[in-house]
Parts: C-alpha cells; structure tokens; sequence
C-alpha cells in the first residue's frame, strides 16, 4: 500500500512546548508531510523542525515574532479556514485552539490530536485568571461567539485523540463527542537518572510561573513546613512570588535546558501543584528517577502512581497547608528510582508513534464516509 500523503496542522510555532515535540513525532512518522500554521518563529524551531516544509498564513506579515501573539487571537479563526492544505488522503492536527477549523479536501480522512479544547473559550474559571477586568470582559465575548464554531469543527475528525483522560472528559462535556486517549512523548533518553549525582535537600518547582499552574501554593507550602524550595521558570506571577518567597526559596529564573536535566536528578522531589492537562514537567522528572509531589487532579492522576512514584494529596480545602504537610514528612527513601524510571518510560515517543501510526491506520482503512466540512 502506498505511503499516505499527509498535512499537518498546528496552531503556531512561537515558543517550543509539549506541542511542538507532538509535531516532531508527526513528522519523524510521516517525514514528507507539508506542516501548516498560523505563524512561526523560526529561531524557535528545533533542529528536528529547521528543515521541514511550514507554510504559514497570511498573518505571518503581521506577526513581530516572539511569544507574544494576543493581538493576533481575532484573526486566528478566518486564518484557519482559509489554510489550503493540498490534495492529500489525511489531515493530521495538533489543536489547542483552532486548528480543527481548517478545512479538509473532499474524500480525506482526519485525526485531531487534541492537547485541550481551549480552556478560554470554554472554561469560566481559566478565563477569570487571564489579564485584567476589560481583557476579560473582552476574552469571554470573543469566547461567546467562537463556542458554537468550535464545536461544528470538533465534530470533523474521523477519530479525536486526546492527550490526557482528563481532556478526553472536556471533549465529551464541551464538544459532545467521545475522544480516545494517547498521552503524549516525553523525551525519556534525555531525561534520565546520573548515577554520578547525589540527591541534595531541595524541592525543586518547574515551569512556567503563570495562574492556572498556582506556584504560589508551592512557595507558602514550603515557607510554611520550612524546607528548602528551588524555583526554575518565569512568567507573569514572578513579582508575587519574590514577595512571597523568604529565606529558604530559591528563585532562579529561566533555566536553559542542561541546567533543568541537572536540577531533576539532583532535587529531593518535584513539586508540582497545578491542574494540568497533562504535564510534561512531572514526566521529565520521574524519568530522572526523581519522585514527584502532585495535586491529585488533572493530568497528575495520570502520570503519578500515588505512593510508588510520588505522592498525590487531595484538592479542596487548605492546599497550602495539604502539600506543606507532605512537604514537612516527606521521606525520599520511600521511593525506587528504578522503579520511577520505568514507570516514565511507558510515555516515550516510541509509544506515543505507535499509536498515532494505529489510529491513522484505521481512519484510512475505513469504509465509512468523513465528517462534511461546515
């Protein structure tokens, strides 16, 4: 059978996150396929992406580079359904937003690889942490007049794949449809333990310092039970937390990659006391064999097995004083490194091609007619 032509569709490339490492694994299964987007920052673009094909939308000559994309959320939509993506037998989307709006040819098959539908669009609560009151006031009519599109689109793909069990509820609650679940690649050859290095007396907390991750309980959390917190990561909260933090918290800033694989392999835990919709942070860690401390909520109930790889406490209530009790009695020992590392291989990218490769095997062996397009 020949070799499917395929497109790729994925929102933007203006930062390198867990997405972007889906669209590597895309093309590393199907290396002749066109990746389409709204705009891309190339200086972003890892090695694996440099020399692929990415045809951007006409926004591109708007775009001023970087992160910062705000201001270009209105055109998005019109951007999306005007994408041609050629004469091919599957479309492939890497959505978080709008990338299931694009349009598909007649008689091709589609999956979405669903990271999340948009949490702003949907989600009341996630739009309150965003900006001030007229950035809100404005974000929900924008998300008012979007819903209804959002899910006409949701209901193109053939299959949905979500990355979380936690994202596959949101698609059947916002969309109405059902969703399977493939987690997404973690890049477990890199993260991986050093037998050179000891564990030292810090907890360490990674990533983006933004609302909906709630760094701030990890900082008062670990004030309050006194014990040694390392912050690596930046973003809009990093003002509340330097006044937060006191002896004992360690703000480090961005940290370039080589300096998170060391901190990872050296810190007592992870913590980590977000919802997330899935996490690559605690992934990362517990394939350096490092145990992780984790709200039982979203996707952490997923990656972190309760008293074998980490430890899980509950939501609601005092969280601060929750993880500040973990905090204070946590016993490293407890835990087998081996046995957290292999518990992180289970996500490898190997797993997670394999899966895309069988669900795009059955879309394409398939009698039945696609979704219309709307």
């Amino acid at each position: 059978m020949a070799r499917p032509r395929v497109a790729i569709v994925h929102e933007r490339f203006t930062e390198l996150g867990g997405s972007e490492r889906v669209v590597e694994q895309f093309l590393a299964i199907w290396p002749e396929a066109t990746v389409h987007t709204s705009v891309a920052d190339r200086s972003v673009l890892p090695p694996s992406l440099r020399d692929a094909t990415i045809l951007t939308s006409p926004l591109q000559a708007i775009y001023r580079g970087g992160p910062g994309y705000a201001y270009l959320l209105p055109f998005l939509p019109w951007a999306f359904r005007h994408l041609d993506v050629g004469d091919v037998d599957l479309v492939v989307t890497s959505h978080h937003a709008f990338a299931n709006w694009v349009r598909i040819p007649s008689g091709s098959r589609m999956i979405s690889y669903t990271h999340t539908p948009a949490r702003w669009m949907w989600d009341r609560d996630f739009r309150a942490l965003e900006g001030g009151l007229s950035t809100r006031a404005l974000l929900g009519a924008f998300a008012a007049g979007a819903r209804r599109s959002d899910r006409r689109a949701a209901q193109r793909p053939d299959v949905v794949l979500a990355n979380s069990h936690h994202v596959a509820a949101r698609v059947s609650r916002w969309w109405g449809r059902s969703a399977e679940v493939l987690h997404p690649p973690v890049d477990v050859e890199r993260f991986r333990p050093d037998p050179d290095l000891r564990r030292e007396d810090f907890f360490l907390l990674a990533g983006r310092l933004v609302p909906y991750k709630r760094p701030e309980v990890a900082v008062a959390a670990a004030r309050k039970a006194g014990v040694r917190l390392v912050v690596a990561g930046e973003g809009r909260v990093r003002k509340l937390l330097d006044t937060l933090a006191g002896p004992g918290v360690e703000m480090l800033g961005a940290v370039n990659d080589d300096t998170l694989l060391e901190l990872y392999r050296r810190c007592t835990a992870l913590v980590f006391p977000g919802v997330e919709d899935f996490g690559l942070v605690p992934v990362e860690a517990q394939a350096c064999g490092t145990p992780v401390v984790a709200l039982r909520a979203g996707g952490s109930r997923e990656t972190v097995v309760d008293g074998v790889t980490g430890i899980l406490y509950e939501p609601g209530g005092d969280e601060v004083r929750s993880l500040a009790a973990v905090l204070s009695g946590f016993d490293g020992s407890m835990f087998d490194a081996d046995v957290i590392r292999e518990h992180a291989e289970k996500f490898s990218p190997a797993a997670f091609r394999t899966g895309m490769e069988q669900a795009a095997g059955r879309v394409l062996g398939s009698s039945t007619d696609p979704a219309p397009g709307t």
